[in-house]
């Protein structure tokens, strides 16, 4: 595989078949799924082994227990999975356009990572799609959107923008080209060098610490966030609170002022490391 995706979920069949069958769409096919899930019950696993069959590329389900929000845990674990050499990151409520992928495999670049956005849908529209929007590509188009209640807004310039004025857009946003959870790449071997997510981390900002170090690293990004799409579904955010978002500002501050390339809470725990050198 060239490709290893990796897409988070936890108990969200709904939103989750509508990413897998945006996958099975996909222009570039050279690729594998590890679906990251931080402890969903029997439905996201029936789901999982029915689109198994059903779909182009191969699924790896990595699993752990339930034990609250650990997103940064299970990725960890989802990269260890990972076959191929270089990894795109996403979410299981982020449908892809059909070029998602071949956008990455032809921006992707030693020494570099990719950073793209999403277009945010409401709820109203989130639950119309269904499957035949997704395999004609409808959802993407602004004026689809637009029948269906969208507003329109400078923001569906993602959706409509194409060659000349995508990349000119890329280079005009005043949008950091940081590592984004919901649509980045990069490869194994630089997330492995800097031992992933730090593990202590829960809602709000994880992944922008990861790209953080990966700076700290000497890894540069490039800015793709109105060529590569993907449409993010909207769900409500109960993970989300005030102590974990202050705890990662103060990891983050951390790791920004003391340009912390490594974390001793990410794939490789201190005590493993001291054992090796021991």
């Amino acid at each position: 595989m060239n490709i290893s995706v990796i897409i988070s979920t936890y108990n969200a069949e709904a939103w989750l078949e509508k990413v897998l069958i945006g996958y099975d769409m996909q222009i570039f096919k050279d690729f594998e799924m590890v679906i990251a899930d931080d402890g969903s019950g029997p439905k996201t696993k029936a789901l999982i082994d029915k689109y198994q069959k059903l779909v182009s590329y191969p699924i790896v389900h990595v699993w752990q227990e339930d034990d609250g929000f650990q997103k940064s845990r299970i990725l960890n674990k989802a990269v260890e999975a990972c076959s191929a050499p270089y990894i795109v990151m996403s979410d299981g409520d982020c449908i892809p356009r059909q070029d998602f992928l071949k956008i990455h495999e032809e921006h992707k670049e030693r020494g570099y990572f990719l950073s793209g956005g999403y277009f945010m849908l409401p709820m109203n529209i989130s639950e119309v799609i269904n499957e035949a929007d997704i395999r004609s590509g409808r959802c993407f188009d602004a004026k689809w959107l637009a029948a269906n209640g969208l507003p329109s807004s400078f923001k569906t310039n993602k959706l409509t923008s194409h060659g000349f004025k995508s990349r000119l857009l890329n280079k005009l946003t005043p949008t950091n080209a940081s590592w984004n959870g919901h649509n980045a790449s990069g490869w194994k071997d630089d997330i492995l060098a800097i031992n992933g997510f730090d593990e202590r981390m829960q809602y709000g900002g994880q992944d922008r610490e990861l790209g953080e170090r990966l700076f700290n690293l000497g890894i540069k990004s490039k800015q793709i966030r109105y060529s590569a799409i993907c449409i993010h579904l909207d769900h409500p955010r109960g993970y989300k609170n005030k102590e974990s978002i202050a705890k990662n500002r103060a990891i983050r501050f951390e790791t920004r002022s003391k340009k912390l390339k490594w974390t001793d809470h990410g794939i490789q725990k201190k005590e493993e490391v001291l054992s090796e050198t021991a």
